[in-house]
């Protein structure tokens, strides 16, 4: 049987023999936490720059370092053997991919909109673009390991991702997640993300608690990624489908309590949907408030917490 996503992460992580980028290092601002005890029922987190920290604060297409874009993408032609089926140019062939990678992007940031004001590109199209290509030129690859072309690509998305940006769990996220499952808070996932981000959150999470389990604490019908949704915060879309999601477990808006790091992407169009908001003060790489947003009732969250188990303090 083919591996999971979930697998195939776990896989990667037992291997000796693939360099990965480091997990950024935590750079706490200074800052002073304001708790406060509200009606909640239901927590839903922001995943990049909350739960795990990453360059740059966010998940990128592009390292803004060329090289290192560059030497991910060498990485990845060996590890999925293309470079047999890709056409002889000049140059390195990580330059050759990077053109195939530019040009899928652009075509799929250019299209795949459908009306959305905000739209996400799913980072698993642009390798089925590519692996296409590869398959005219007899390219083949092992579905007995990597599953049908949907989940290779996946695969491909995740590897590719992981060799640009280094990852790592926040301190007290499983603490903070398992807690709050352990006092039978509802928990959920509202956030930009790829197929591949719960799979990267369980990675993150286990580093602190060997044995968690993303799915006993966040169910799957309660995950809203920008990637499944095909848009991206702080499109309407993502939180209309999480407000859908939690009136499925019987929880109102004004029960919700939403924790992310930044104002306008995740505080400001929580709050405009009537949730309950957190914003999370723990790194300056993720952070992203202004004075000016701080004194805008529109952006300005209903508590601030510069460690995550301070949610549970949140909680009445």
């Amino acid at each position: 049987m083919s591996l999971t996503i979930e697998q195939y992460i776990e896989r990667l992580d037992a291997r000796t023999d693939l360099p990965w980028p480091v997990a950024p290092k935590i750079d706490p601002p200074k800052a002073k936490p304001s708790l406060h005890a509200m009606p909640v029922k239901a927590v839903f987190w922001t995943v990049y720059g909350t739960l795990v920290a990453i360059p740059q604060g966010e998940l990128l297409f592009e390292h803004p370092q060329e090289f290192v874009t560059a030497a991910a993408l060498d990485k990845l032609i060996k590890e999925f053997k293309m470079w047999q089926s890709m056409s002889r140019k000049p140059g390195a062939p990580s330059e050759y991919m990077k053109e195939l990678f530019n040009k899928a992007l652009t075509v799929l940031r250019l299209t795949g909109s459908g009306g959305e004001k905000h739209p996400e590109v799913q980072a698993e199209r642009v390798w089925e673009d590519i692996v296409k290509k590869l398959f005219q030129k007899e390219y083949t690859f092992d579905a007995a390991t990597y599953g049908s072309m949907n989940e290779y690509v996946k695969k491909i998305a995740y590897f590719y991702h992981a060799s640009i940006q280094g990852t790592g769990p926040y301190p007290g996220a499983a603490d903070a997640l398992q807690l709050l499952a352990d006092r039978g808070v509802v928990q959920g996932l509202l956030a930009d993300g790829q197929c591949f981000t719960v799979g990267q959150v369980q990675r993150c999470l286990k580093q602190q608690h060997p044995d968690f389990d993303i799915n006993a604490v966040v169910p799957p019908a309660l995950r809203i990624i920008s990637a499944e949704k095909k848009a991206r915060k702080p499109s309407d879309t993502l939180f209309k489908a999480a407000i859908a999601a939690a009136a499925a477990k019987g929880v109102q808006p004004a029960q919700v309590l939403h924790v992310g790091s930044s104002l306008a992407r995740d505080i400001g169009p929580a709050k405009k949907h009537g949730f309950r908001t957190a914003l999370f003060a723990g790194d300056k790489n993720s952070l992203s408030a202004t004075p000016e947003q701080l004194k805008d009732p529109a952006f300005r969250p209903d508590a601030l917490i510069t460690e995550l188990p301070q949610v549970l303090e949140l909680i009445s």
